[in-house]
């Protein structure tokens, strides 16, 4: 008989690990409700098209996508940003701005995989529509801050490597570049940490061997990693009057980050411009400190996507989070959450009478919120006691022969072993008045 297994990249969540799936998801939702984020979400499968518009024909080697049985091109989302342009583009005349939305989804890339990459895969992903200025880049940068603080991480552990598409287009522009070698000097930027000076051959390949000026001014602007910094090389000769005007958004937006005490969180890093040519200003990717990990975050301004995308114009930046990184990173720093699914309460039953008389107590428990469990089948009192021990109950109720004759009910600590006796009628205040302390 044949023994069916997970696709490849593709995840099963037994209860353990969705249990600390959920608690990730529950602390994020947590921290971007505290920011006046509202939560939305979309359907997983998209017309193929709405990719092809973002990011070319280029994009379906990377998708799963196929003809649906209507004859439709269609594609599982790889990404939410397509999708979220598309709600906003659909009403952006009747939604309040700024627009701050957020969403946890599963997405599917078919690319290969790595150690915190598959082929399916969460993310939490935020945005601010109709801000233009670097208020917005504020808010979401403190938000992704915050989404990774709220689990105990520190400035030890991550930071925030901030650059600037913009920037980099108005500073090769001053040294007299047209926007295909920009472009193609981008991507080498882009490589440049993981490849060295083999990042420029594609550069090279297109428009010839890179002048050594050039190379020296991209290598100079590339390995900026302060603004004290920033400002000294938008003070060079040639640097044109509105690439020193940007600078003022640097400042806003530092000082911004500052003042909120996110300081140190921050690596001003020309390094970053992402990869993705859609992104228009400031960029920013979250990085583990001790560099064993592939980005945590990533993300940035893409003033120009919802109107691609058949909606009005319409500022935005946004950022993503993926689960699989995040989860281990929180494993190396031994903050990955340890999450109980223990009942509260475990109730020992007798014979069939006292199975019943329990039913009710146990039904009214559970419509109170409390987590009780019981032996579905009979057994002896011993196997029970130990099952509720097993079971990481706080306390056990036993509903015994004697006590049912009684009236009464017996009230077990599991941990101390102390046992007191109520009145049957009392059960759900006496089980409420012990995890209150009374």
């Amino acid at each position: 008989m044949a023994t069916f297994q997970t696709l490849p990249g593709f995840r099963d969540f037994y209860p353990e690990d969705l249990a600390k799936r959920t608690h990730i998801f529950r602390l994020w939702r947590q921290t971007a409700a505290a920011f006046g984020f509202a939560e939305y979400d979309t359907p997983v499968l998209e017309p193929l098209d709405l990719y092809r518009a973002k990011s070319g024909d280029e994009i379906e080697g990377q998708l799963f996508g196929f003809t649906d049985k209507g004859g439709r091109e269609v594609a599982l989302r790889p990404e939410m940003t397509p999708s979220v342009c598309r709600l906003v583009g659909a009403r952006a005349n009747a939604l309040k701005r700024p627009i701050k939305w957020f969403s946890i989804a599963e997405f599917y890339r078919y690319e290969r995989m790595q150690k915190g990459r598959g082929r399916c895969f969460y993310q939490l992903n935020a945005d601010v529509f109709g801000e233009p200025g670097p208020e917005a880049e504020i808010e979401l940068i403190a938000l992704l801050v915050q989404c990774m603080r709220a689990f105990g991480l520190t400035d030890k552990d991550f930071c925030v490597r901030l650059s600037d598409r913009m920037l980099w287009f108005q500073f090769l522009g001053s040294l007299g570049l047209d926007e295909p070698r920009i472009r193609s000097l981008l991507a080498a930027v882009d490589k440049h940490e993981r490849s060295g000076d083999d990042a420029f051959k594609g550069y090279e390949e297109s428009f010839g061997k890179i002048d050594d000026e050039l190379k020296r001014r991209v290598l100079g602007f590339l390995g900026i990693r302060s603004f004290g910094a920033l400002e000294q090389a938008l003070g060079e000769p040639g640097v044109s009057a509105a690439v020193s005007g940007r600078l003022a958004d640097w400042r806003k937006l530092l000082d911004g980050l500052g003042a909120m005490g996110l300081g140190d969180y921050i690596q001003v890093d020309l390094g970053v411009v992402r990869g993705l040519a859609y992104y228009t200003g400031f960029v920013f990717e979250a990085f583990d400190r001790k560099g064993e990990l592939r980005a945590l975050a990533g993300g940035g301004r893409y003033d120009d996507l919802v109107g691609r995308l058949g909606g009005p114009e319409l500022p935005a930046v946004g950022f993503a989070v993926g689960d699989m990184t995040f989860a281990l990173l929180l494993e190396e720093r031994g903050l990955s959450p340890v999450v109980s699914q223990a009942p509260d309460v475990y109730c020992i039953l007798g014979g069939e009478a006292e199975r019943k008389a329990a039913f009710a107590d146990i039904n009214r428990l559970r419509a109170a919120g409390f987590r009780v469990d019981y032996p579905m089948r009979d057994l002896g009192f011993g196997k029970q006691f130990k099952a509720a021990a097993d079971s990481g109950a706080k306390i056990a109720l036993i509903y015994g022969g004697d006590e049912l004759a009684k009236g009464i009910v017996k009230m077990r600590d599991l941990v101390d072993r102390t046992e007191r006796d109520f009145p049957a009628s009392g059960v759900e205040a006496a089980v409420r008045g012990f995890f209150e302390g009374g």
